[in-house]
């Protein structure tokens, strides 16, 4: 467990509609920061997606800087996700 923790990266993400042009990356770490990051996640039911390529391209941005441009669809393909998630989460607390 201890060597997969160790291996293991997140990256969060958050975007101010009509405040921000783009998401910013709001906090980045490896090992037992991700974990940190993907515990504060899941207890606060924010969906999380799993895509250690995404992840490593958006780990060598800063903090609170903007996505590239060039990461616009990806990050739009994440945010459909997300949107999707709500809208079931949504659905099943309506039922």
């Amino acid at each position: 467990m201890e060597e997969i923790i160790q291996k293991q990266k997140a990256v969060a993400l958050k975007y101010n509609k009509g405040i921000d042009k783009a998401p910013r990356v709001t906090a980045k770490g490896k090992g037992h920061i991700a974990k940190k990051i993907i515990d504060l996640a899941k207890a606060n039911d924010i969906p999380i997606k799993e895509d250690p390529d995404l992840v490593s391209v958006l780990s060598e941005l800063e903090l609170q800087d903007e996505i590239p441009p060039e990461l616009y669809m990806v990050v739009a393909e994440l945010l459909a996700f997300v949107y999707r998630m709500n809208q079931k989460k949504d659905d099943i607390n309506v039922s």
